[in-house]
Protein backbone atom coordinates (compact mmCIF):
# COMPACT_ATOMS: atom_id res chain seq x y z
CA UNK A 1 0.00 0.00 0.00
CA UNK A 2 1.42 3.38 -0.99
CA UNK A 3 1.80 5.97 1.70
CA UNK A 4 0.60 9.53 1.25
CA UNK A 5 2.74 12.27 2.73
CA UNK A 6 0.47 14.72 4.51
CA UNK A 7 0.73 18.40 3.62
CA UNK A 8 2.40 20.65 6.14
CA UNK A 9 -0.10 22.04 8.61
CA UNK A 10 -0.92 25.74 8.36
CA UNK A 11 -2.85 26.49 11.54
CA UNK A 12 -2.70 29.96 13.06
CA UNK A 13 -2.25 30.28 16.82
CA UNK A 14 -4.92 32.98 16.88
CA UNK A 15 -6.84 35.30 14.57
CA UNK A 16 -4.15 37.94 15.06
CA UNK A 17 -1.74 35.78 13.04
CA UNK A 18 -4.12 36.03 10.07
CA UNK A 19 -3.61 39.80 9.76
CA UNK A 20 -1.80 40.85 6.57
CA UNK A 21 -1.07 39.05 3.33
CA UNK A 22 -4.11 40.65 1.68
CA UNK A 23 -4.50 40.20 -2.10
CA UNK A 24 -3.88 42.65 -4.91
CA UNK A 25 -6.38 42.53 -7.78
CA UNK A 26 -6.60 44.30 -11.15
CA UNK A 27 -9.30 46.91 -11.63
CA UNK A 28 -9.52 46.07 -15.31
CA UNK A 29 -13.16 47.12 -15.75
CA UNK A 30 -12.93 50.43 -13.95
CA UNK A 31 -9.65 51.11 -15.73
CA UNK A 32 -10.88 50.11 -19.20
CA UNK A 33 -9.65 52.55 -21.83
CA UNK A 34 -6.85 53.91 -19.64
CA UNK A 35 -3.20 53.32 -20.55
CA UNK A 36 -1.68 52.42 -17.14
CA UNK A 37 -2.63 49.34 -15.15
CA UNK A 38 -4.61 49.98 -11.98
CA UNK A 39 -4.48 47.40 -9.20
CA UNK A 40 -6.00 47.45 -5.73
CA UNK A 41 -4.75 46.05 -2.44
CA UNK A 42 -7.90 44.74 -0.79
CA UNK A 43 -7.36 45.42 2.90
CA UNK A 44 -10.87 44.48 3.99
CA UNK A 45 -9.64 40.88 3.74
CA UNK A 46 -8.02 41.36 7.16
CA UNK A 47 -9.84 39.60 10.04
CA UNK A 48 -11.24 42.86 11.45
CA UNK A 49 -12.31 44.02 8.01
CA UNK A 50 -9.84 46.86 7.52
CA UNK A 51 -6.23 47.92 7.13
CA UNK A 52 -6.33 49.19 10.72
CA UNK A 53 -5.81 45.67 12.08
CA UNK A 54 -2.12 46.12 11.29
CA UNK A 55 -1.37 49.23 13.41
CA UNK A 56 -3.81 48.15 16.14
CA UNK A 57 -1.78 45.03 16.92
CA UNK A 58 1.52 46.90 16.52
CA UNK A 59 0.48 49.61 18.98
CA UNK A 60 -0.60 47.06 21.60
CA UNK A 61 2.64 45.11 21.14
CA UNK A 62 4.69 48.30 21.60
CA UNK A 63 2.70 49.34 24.69
CA UNK A 64 3.22 45.93 26.30
CA UNK A 65 6.96 46.05 25.59
CA UNK A 66 7.24 49.55 27.05
CA UNK A 67 5.18 48.68 30.15
CA UNK A 68 2.45 51.18 29.26
CA UNK A 69 -0.24 48.51 29.10
CA UNK A 70 -0.49 45.98 31.92
CA UNK A 71 -2.70 42.92 32.44
CA UNK A 72 -6.32 43.90 33.03
CA UNK A 73 -5.74 47.41 31.70
CA UNK A 74 -8.11 49.57 29.66
CA UNK A 75 -7.47 50.75 26.10
CA UNK A 76 -9.10 54.09 25.23
CA UNK A 77 -8.89 55.26 21.61
CA UNK A 78 -10.47 58.04 19.52
CA UNK A 79 -11.37 56.21 16.30
CA UNK A 80 -13.58 56.31 13.23
CA UNK A 81 -14.34 52.67 13.97
CA UNK A 82 -11.78 50.56 12.14
CA UNK A 83 -8.85 51.04 14.52
CA UNK A 84 -11.24 50.43 17.38
CA UNK A 85 -12.30 47.15 15.82
CA UNK A 86 -8.70 46.00 15.44
CA UNK A 87 -7.98 46.99 19.03
CA UNK A 88 -11.13 45.24 20.26
CA UNK A 89 -10.19 41.96 18.57
CA UNK A 90 -6.69 42.01 20.06
CA UNK A 91 -8.04 43.08 23.44
CA UNK A 92 -10.49 40.14 23.55
CA UNK A 93 -7.56 37.76 23.09
CA UNK A 94 -5.24 39.52 25.55
CA UNK A 95 -7.66 40.37 28.33
CA UNK A 96 -8.02 44.15 28.02
CA UNK A 97 -11.06 46.39 28.24
CA UNK A 98 -11.60 48.69 25.23
CA UNK A 99 -13.41 52.04 25.08
CA UNK A 100 -13.80 53.46 21.56
CA UNK A 101 -14.62 57.17 21.31
CA UNK A 102 -16.23 57.89 17.94
CA UNK A 103 -17.51 60.99 16.08
CA UNK A 104 -21.26 60.95 15.51
CA UNK A 105 -21.02 60.83 11.69
CA UNK A 106 -19.93 57.18 11.79
CA UNK A 107 -22.26 54.48 10.50
CA UNK A 108 -24.48 52.51 12.85
CA UNK A 109 -22.93 49.30 11.52
CA UNK A 110 -19.49 50.36 12.78
CA UNK A 111 -20.87 51.11 16.24
CA UNK A 112 -22.73 47.79 16.38
CA UNK A 113 -19.62 45.92 15.21
CA UNK A 114 -17.48 47.39 17.99
CA UNK A 115 -20.06 46.45 20.58
CA UNK A 116 -20.25 42.94 19.12
CA UNK A 117 -16.54 42.55 19.90
CA UNK A 118 -17.16 43.68 23.47
CA UNK A 119 -15.92 47.25 23.16
CA UNK A 120 -17.67 50.12 24.93
CA UNK A 121 -18.58 52.95 22.55
CA UNK A 122 -18.75 56.64 23.45
CA UNK A 123 -20.16 59.02 20.81
CA UNK A 124 -18.93 62.62 20.50
CA UNK A 125 -20.03 65.41 18.12
CA UNK A 126 -18.25 65.79 14.77
CA UNK A 127 -18.86 69.47 14.11
CA UNK A 128 -16.61 70.88 16.86
CA UNK A 129 -12.96 71.99 16.70
CA UNK A 130 -10.41 69.29 17.61
CA UNK A 131 -9.40 71.19 20.76
CA UNK A 132 -13.01 71.43 21.99
CA UNK A 133 -13.69 69.49 25.22
CA UNK A 134 -16.53 67.79 23.32
CA UNK A 135 -14.38 66.53 20.43
CA UNK A 136 -13.74 62.83 20.34
CA UNK A 137 -10.01 63.45 20.74
CA UNK A 138 -10.45 65.37 23.99
CA UNK A 139 -13.14 63.02 25.33
CA UNK A 140 -10.68 60.14 24.84
CA UNK A 141 -7.99 62.14 26.66
CA UNK A 142 -10.32 62.77 29.60
CA UNK A 143 -11.34 59.12 29.91
CA UNK A 144 -7.70 58.02 29.75
CA UNK A 145 -6.84 60.38 32.60
CA UNK A 146 -9.83 59.36 34.74
CA UNK A 147 -9.67 55.55 34.42
CA UNK A 148 -6.98 53.80 36.51
CA UNK A 149 -4.65 51.71 34.35
CA UNK A 150 -5.95 53.23 31.12
CA UNK A 151 -3.74 53.55 28.06
CA UNK A 152 -4.44 55.49 24.87
CA UNK A 153 -2.57 54.09 21.84
CA UNK A 154 -3.30 57.40 20.05
CA UNK A 155 -2.87 56.37 16.44
CA UNK A 156 -2.42 60.04 15.52
CA UNK A 157 0.91 60.32 17.35
CA UNK A 158 2.04 56.71 17.87
CA UNK A 159 5.15 55.81 15.79
CA UNK A 160 4.07 52.15 15.87
CA UNK A 161 1.27 53.14 13.44
CA UNK A 162 3.43 54.01 10.39
CA UNK A 163 6.00 51.43 11.48
CA UNK A 164 3.41 48.66 11.07
CA UNK A 165 2.89 49.63 7.43
CA UNK A 166 6.60 50.07 6.80
CA UNK A 167 7.16 46.53 8.12
CA UNK A 168 4.21 44.76 6.47
CA UNK A 169 2.02 46.62 3.96
CA UNK A 170 4.88 48.22 2.03
CA UNK A 171 6.90 44.99 1.55
CA UNK A 172 3.75 43.09 0.55
CA UNK A 173 2.94 45.62 -2.20
CA UNK A 174 6.52 45.57 -3.46
CA UNK A 175 6.61 41.78 -3.65
CA UNK A 176 3.09 41.33 -5.04
CA UNK A 177 3.72 43.80 -7.88
CA UNK A 178 7.14 42.31 -8.59
CA UNK A 179 8.68 45.71 -7.90
CA UNK A 180 6.83 47.19 -10.91
CA UNK A 181 4.72 49.70 -8.94
CA UNK A 182 5.21 53.27 -10.18
CA UNK A 183 2.37 55.07 -8.33
CA UNK A 184 0.82 54.53 -4.90
CA UNK A 185 -2.60 56.08 -4.24
CA UNK A 186 -3.89 56.03 -0.66
CA UNK A 187 -6.21 58.05 1.52
CA UNK A 188 -4.61 60.23 4.16
CA UNK A 189 -6.08 59.90 7.66
CA UNK A 190 -3.64 59.61 10.53
CA UNK A 191 -0.89 59.51 7.90
CA UNK A 192 0.28 56.15 9.18
CA UNK A 193 -0.64 54.10 6.12
CA UNK A 194 0.56 56.45 3.39
CA UNK A 195 3.63 57.41 5.44
CA UNK A 196 4.79 53.89 6.28
CA UNK A 197 4.01 52.35 2.89
CA UNK A 198 5.28 55.35 0.94
CA UNK A 199 8.57 55.50 2.83
CA UNK A 200 9.25 51.79 2.28
CA UNK A 201 8.48 51.94 -1.44
CA UNK A 202 10.56 55.07 -2.02
CA UNK A 203 13.52 53.39 -0.35
CA UNK A 204 13.20 50.56 -2.86
CA UNK A 205 12.58 52.87 -5.84
CA UNK A 206 13.01 56.62 -5.25
CA UNK A 207 11.06 57.51 -8.40
CA UNK A 208 7.77 56.06 -7.14
CA UNK A 209 5.04 58.71 -6.93
CA UNK A 210 2.94 58.77 -3.75
CA UNK A 211 -0.47 60.38 -4.23
CA UNK A 212 -2.66 61.30 -1.29
CA UNK A 213 -6.40 60.96 -1.90
CA UNK A 214 -8.09 63.50 0.36
CA UNK A 215 -11.68 64.58 1.07
CA UNK A 216 -12.68 68.09 0.07
CA UNK A 217 -12.70 69.90 3.43
CA UNK A 218 -9.61 68.18 4.86
CA UNK A 219 -6.57 70.10 6.03
CA UNK A 220 -4.12 68.13 3.89
CA UNK A 221 -5.23 69.26 0.45
CA UNK A 222 -7.21 72.34 1.42
CA UNK A 223 -5.16 74.00 4.17
CA UNK A 224 -6.38 75.19 7.55
CA UNK A 225 -8.49 78.00 6.07
CA UNK A 226 -10.62 75.56 4.06
CA UNK A 227 -11.34 72.92 6.70
CA UNK A 228 -15.03 72.00 6.81
CA UNK A 229 -17.16 68.92 7.54
CA UNK A 230 -17.44 66.07 5.04
CA UNK A 231 -19.14 62.67 5.11
CA UNK A 232 -16.42 60.27 3.97
CA UNK A 233 -15.34 58.33 7.07
CA UNK A 234 -11.87 57.51 8.35
CA UNK A 235 -9.81 59.84 6.13
CA UNK A 236 -8.82 63.48 6.08
CA UNK A 237 -8.23 65.55 9.20
CA UNK A 238 -8.77 69.00 10.64
CA UNK A 239 -5.31 69.04 12.32
CA UNK A 240 -1.82 67.71 11.53
CA UNK A 241 -1.17 64.34 13.22
CA UNK A 242 2.29 63.58 14.54
CA UNK A 243 2.33 60.26 12.65
CA UNK A 244 2.13 62.01 9.28
CA UNK A 245 5.27 62.87 7.33
CA UNK A 246 4.13 65.28 4.59
CA UNK A 247 7.45 64.87 2.73
CA UNK A 248 6.39 61.36 1.66
CA UNK A 249 3.42 62.64 -0.36
CA UNK A 250 4.22 63.98 -3.84
CA UNK A 251 0.75 65.37 -4.58
CA UNK A 252 -2.86 65.35 -3.41
CA UNK A 253 -6.05 64.70 -5.30
CA UNK A 254 -9.03 66.27 -3.53
CA UNK A 255 -12.20 64.21 -3.93
CA UNK A 256 -15.75 65.29 -3.04
CA UNK A 257 -18.17 63.17 -1.03
CA UNK A 258 -20.29 62.63 -4.13
CA UNK A 259 -17.33 61.51 -6.25
CA UNK A 260 -16.21 59.18 -3.46
CA UNK A 261 -19.58 57.52 -2.94
CA UNK A 262 -20.44 57.13 -6.62
CA UNK A 263 -17.03 55.53 -7.26
CA UNK A 264 -17.63 53.23 -4.27
CA UNK A 265 -20.95 52.03 -5.66
CA UNK A 266 -19.53 51.64 -9.16
CA UNK A 267 -16.69 49.50 -7.81
CA UNK A 268 -19.23 47.08 -6.35
CA UNK A 269 -21.27 47.02 -9.56
CA UNK A 270 -18.49 46.47 -12.09
CA UNK A 271 -15.64 44.87 -10.10
CA UNK A 272 -17.63 43.01 -7.45
CA UNK A 273 -15.64 44.77 -4.72
CA UNK A 274 -17.88 45.91 -1.87
CA UNK A 275 -15.71 48.55 -0.26
CA UNK A 276 -16.12 51.57 2.00
CA UNK A 277 -16.34 55.24 1.05
CA UNK A 278 -12.65 55.98 1.60
CA UNK A 279 -11.87 53.19 -0.87
CA UNK A 280 -14.10 54.85 -3.45
CA UNK A 281 -12.34 58.13 -2.76
CA UNK A 282 -8.93 56.51 -3.39
CA UNK A 283 -10.17 54.77 -6.55
CA UNK A 284 -11.54 58.05 -7.93
CA UNK A 285 -8.14 59.67 -7.28
CA UNK A 286 -6.37 56.72 -8.96
CA UNK A 287 -8.56 57.13 -12.05
CA UNK A 288 -7.70 60.85 -12.15
CA UNK A 289 -3.99 60.01 -12.03
CA UNK A 290 -4.32 57.23 -14.62
CA UNK A 291 -6.11 59.55 -17.06
CA UNK A 292 -3.07 61.85 -17.00
CA UNK A 293 -0.56 59.11 -17.85
CA UNK A 294 0.33 57.78 -21.30
CA UNK A 295 2.79 55.14 -20.12
CA UNK A 296 1.79 51.47 -20.58
CA UNK A 297 4.51 50.49 -18.11
CA UNK A 298 2.95 52.55 -15.33
CA UNK A 299 1.41 50.48 -12.52
CA UNK A 300 -0.86 52.32 -10.12
CA UNK A 301 -1.61 50.55 -6.83
CA UNK A 302 -4.55 51.91 -4.84
CA UNK A 303 -5.19 50.95 -1.22
CA UNK A 304 -8.75 49.93 -0.30
CA UNK A 305 -8.83 50.43 3.49
CA UNK A 306 -12.10 48.74 4.44
CA UNK A 307 -15.17 46.88 3.24
CA UNK A 308 -18.65 48.09 2.44
CA UNK A 309 -20.73 46.07 4.90
CA UNK A 310 -20.33 48.83 7.46
CA UNK A 311 -21.98 51.29 5.07
CA UNK A 312 -25.07 49.43 3.87
CA UNK A 313 -27.33 51.97 5.59
CA UNK A 314 -25.47 54.87 3.98
CA UNK A 315 -23.48 54.65 0.75
CA UNK A 316 -25.36 51.60 -0.53
CA UNK A 317 -28.75 52.95 0.53
CA UNK A 318 -30.51 54.85 -2.29
CA UNK A 319 -32.70 56.85 0.11
CA UNK A 320 -29.66 58.07 2.12
CA UNK A 321 -27.76 58.91 -1.05
CA UNK A 322 -30.74 60.82 -2.46
CA UNK A 323 -31.37 62.64 0.81
CA UNK A 324 -27.79 63.98 0.76
CA UNK A 325 -27.93 64.95 -2.89
CA UNK A 326 -25.57 62.24 -4.19
CA UNK A 327 -28.25 60.60 -6.36
CA UNK A 328 -30.60 62.62 -8.52
CA UNK A 329 -34.22 62.71 -7.44
CA UNK A 330 -36.41 61.28 -10.14
CA UNK A 331 -39.42 63.51 -10.52
CA UNK A 332 -42.65 61.85 -11.64
CA UNK A 333 -44.15 63.40 -14.77
CA UNK A 334 -47.44 61.53 -14.90
CA UNK A 335 -49.89 60.53 -12.18
CA UNK A 336 -49.28 56.81 -12.70
CA UNK A 337 -45.62 57.23 -11.64
CA UNK A 338 -46.70 59.02 -8.44
CA UNK A 339 -49.10 56.20 -7.62
CA UNK A 340 -46.52 53.46 -8.29
CA UNK A 341 -43.93 55.17 -6.11
CA UNK A 342 -46.44 55.64 -3.30
CA UNK A 343 -47.47 51.99 -3.40
CA UNK A 344 -43.86 50.74 -3.62
CA UNK A 345 -42.58 52.88 -0.74
CA UNK A 346 -45.54 52.16 1.51
CA UNK A 347 -46.00 48.49 0.58
CA UNK A 348 -49.72 49.28 0.16
CA UNK A 349 -52.39 47.31 -1.68
CA UNK A 350 -53.19 48.85 -5.09
CA UNK A 351 -56.53 50.25 -3.92
CA UNK A 352 -57.64 50.61 -0.31
CA UNK A 353 -61.39 51.19 -0.18
CA UNK A 354 -64.40 50.83 2.12
CA UNK A 355 -67.84 49.45 1.13
CA UNK A 356 -70.94 51.62 1.26
CA UNK A 357 -72.62 49.59 4.01
CA UNK A 358 -69.52 49.14 6.19
CA UNK A 359 -69.50 51.03 9.48
CA UNK A 360 -67.67 54.27 10.21
CA UNK A 361 -65.47 52.48 12.76
CA UNK A 362 -64.36 50.11 9.96
CA UNK A 363 -63.34 53.04 7.78
CA UNK A 364 -61.36 54.66 10.63
CA UNK A 365 -59.58 51.35 11.28
CA UNK A 366 -58.60 51.10 7.60
CA UNK A 367 -57.33 54.69 7.57
CA UNK A 368 -55.07 53.99 10.53
CA UNK A 369 -53.95 50.55 9.35
CA UNK A 370 -52.74 51.82 5.99
CA UNK A 371 -51.72 55.28 7.20
CA UNK A 372 -53.84 57.07 4.60
CA UNK A 373 -56.12 60.04 5.02
CA UNK A 374 -58.70 59.39 2.28
CA UNK A 375 -60.69 56.35 1.15
CA UNK A 376 -62.94 55.80 -1.85
CA UNK A 377 -66.31 54.18 -1.11
CA UNK A 378 -67.25 51.30 -3.41
CA UNK A 379 -70.59 49.70 -4.17
CA UNK A 380 -71.59 46.72 -2.05
CA UNK A 381 -72.17 44.63 -5.19
CA UNK A 382 -69.42 45.96 -7.50
CA UNK A 383 -65.99 46.76 -5.97
CA UNK A 384 -64.97 48.59 -9.14
CA UNK A 385 -67.89 51.04 -8.90
CA UNK A 386 -66.94 54.13 -6.89
CA UNK A 387 -69.99 55.68 -5.21
CA UNK A 388 -68.46 58.15 -2.76
CA UNK A 389 -65.50 59.01 -0.51
CA UNK A 390 -64.59 59.51 3.14
CA UNK A 391 -61.74 61.41 4.75
CA UNK A 392 -60.04 60.99 8.11
CA UNK A 393 -60.47 64.61 9.08
CA UNK A 394 -64.22 64.69 8.34
CA UNK A 395 -64.98 61.35 10.01
CA UNK A 396 -63.08 62.14 13.21
CA UNK A 397 -64.61 65.61 13.46
CA UNK A 398 -68.13 64.22 13.17
CA UNK A 399 -67.39 61.26 15.48
CA UNK A 400 -66.24 63.65 18.24
CA UNK A 401 -69.53 65.56 18.01
CA UNK A 402 -71.64 62.39 17.74
CA UNK A 403 -69.94 59.30 19.25
CA UNK A 404 -72.83 57.09 18.11
CA UNK A 405 -71.74 57.87 14.53
CA UNK A 406 -69.05 55.15 14.80
CA UNK A 407 -71.78 52.58 14.30
CA UNK A 408 -73.40 54.35 11.36
CA UNK A 409 -73.18 53.05 7.80
CA UNK A 410 -70.68 54.72 5.49
CA UNK A 411 -73.44 55.41 2.97
CA UNK A 412 -75.00 57.79 5.50
CA UNK A 413 -71.91 59.94 5.98
CA UNK A 414 -69.95 59.65 2.75
CA UNK A 415 -69.08 62.59 0.53
CA UNK A 416 -69.07 62.73 -3.29
CA UNK A 417 -66.49 60.58 -5.12
CA UNK A 418 -63.00 61.95 -5.66
CA UNK A 419 -62.37 63.63 -9.00
CA UNK A 420 -60.92 61.06 -11.41
CA UNK A 421 -57.70 61.27 -13.42
CA UNK A 422 -55.93 58.83 -15.70
CA UNK A 423 -52.56 57.24 -14.98
CA UNK A 424 -51.35 59.04 -18.11
CA UNK A 425 -52.40 62.55 -17.00
CA UNK A 426 -49.59 64.95 -16.15
CA UNK A 427 -48.93 65.69 -12.47
CA UNK A 428 -49.19 69.45 -12.98
CA UNK A 429 -52.62 69.14 -14.55
CA UNK A 430 -53.78 66.80 -11.77
CA UNK A 431 -52.83 69.33 -9.07
CA UNK A 432 -55.07 71.92 -10.73
CA UNK A 433 -58.08 69.63 -10.20
CA UNK A 434 -57.68 69.83 -6.42
CA UNK A 435 -59.31 72.87 -4.94
CA UNK A 436 -61.08 73.82 -1.74
CA UNK A 437 -61.76 70.84 0.53
CA UNK A 438 -60.85 68.19 -2.04
CA UNK A 439 -57.58 66.59 -0.97
CA UNK A 440 -57.37 63.51 -3.20
CA UNK A 441 -57.88 62.17 -6.71
CA UNK A 442 -59.00 58.75 -7.89
CA UNK A 443 -56.52 57.34 -10.40
CA UNK A 444 -58.07 55.30 -13.24
CA UNK A 445 -56.35 52.79 -15.46
CA UNK A 446 -58.15 51.04 -18.29
CA UNK A 447 -61.46 52.34 -17.01
CA UNK A 448 -61.00 50.80 -13.55
CA UNK A 449 -59.84 52.44 -10.29
CA UNK A 450 -56.12 51.84 -9.64
CA UNK A 451 -55.56 53.88 -6.48
CA UNK A 452 -55.73 57.25 -4.78
CA UNK A 453 -53.19 60.09 -4.76
CA UNK A 454 -53.41 63.00 -2.36
CA UNK A 455 -52.54 66.65 -2.78
CA UNK A 456 -49.37 65.99 -0.75
CA UNK A 457 -48.31 63.10 -3.02
CA UNK A 458 -48.64 65.30 -6.10
CA UNK A 459 -46.91 68.34 -4.62
CA UNK A 460 -43.96 66.19 -3.47
CA UNK A 461 -43.65 64.83 -7.00
CA UNK A 462 -43.57 68.38 -8.38
CA UNK A 463 -40.94 69.41 -5.82
CA UNK A 464 -38.69 66.57 -6.97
Amino acid sequence: MSSITPAAADIKDSLLDAVGGTPIVRLSRLGAGLVPQIVAKVEYMNPGGSIKDRPAIAMIDAAERDGLLRPGGTIVEPTSGNTGTGLAIAARLRGYRVIAVMPDKMSKEKIDLLRAYGAEVVIAPTAVPPDSPESYYRVADRLTAEIPGAFQPNQYFNPANPAAHYATTGPEIWEQTGGRITHLVAGVGTGGTIGGVGRYLKERRPGIQVIGADPVGSIYSGGEENVRPYLVEGVGEDFWPGTFDPKVVDRYVAVSDKESFLATRRMAQVEGILAGGSSGMAVHAALVVAAELDDPEALICVLLPDGGRSYLSKIYNDAWMTQHGFLEREGAKVVGEVLRRKQDEGAMPPLVSVRAHDRVRDAIALLHEHRVSQLPVVSENDPSAIVGSVGERGLLRRAVDSPELLGAAIVDVMEPPFPAVSVDDEVREAVELLSGERQALLVMQGGRPAGVVTRTDLLEALAR
